[in-house]
């Protein structure tokens, strides 16, 4: 049975608003259960710098632990690609069945402008 765990400074800082969306996504994206690391989206926005946040579910289906050290990941747009970018956090690791939330960073120099963000898809490549 999939589990929702929060990174420590998550848990500290989310709002209850924040947390009872995420919560309520964990309910119905959880039982798909096939085996692989899913990204649900959450939301997104761009910060105060430019840069493109991309908040979203990550499911661990799978029997086990997943790294973010060193995983490259892809923010498109009607097959469209908006960022591509390479995330760093070796101290990040999701057990098995288990699902956390998390917030990828784009930053500004790695977007094209000339894509609009709304509606895109966040995937591991």
């Amino acid at each position: 049975m999939q589990k929702l765990m929060f990174e420590s400074s998550w848990n500290k800082a989310l709002s209850d608003k924040d947390r009872n969306a995420i919560e309520k996504t964990f309910l119905e994206t959880s039982k798909i259960n096939n085996d692989t690391i899913q990204l649900t989206p959450l939301w997104k926005a761009f910060n105060h710098k430019g840069e493109l946040l991309v908040t979203v579910l990550i499911h661990n289906f799978t029997e086990h632990s997943f790294s973010l050290d060193g995983t490259k990941l892809r923010y498109s747009v009607n097959n469209e690609i908006l960022a591509e970018h390479s995330f760093t956090r070796p101290l990040l690791a999701i057990q098995a069945k288990y699902s956390m939330p998390w917030t990828f960073i784009f930053p500004k120099e790695k977007l094209d402008k000339k894509l609009s963000h709304e509606n895109g898809l966040l995937e591991i490549i």
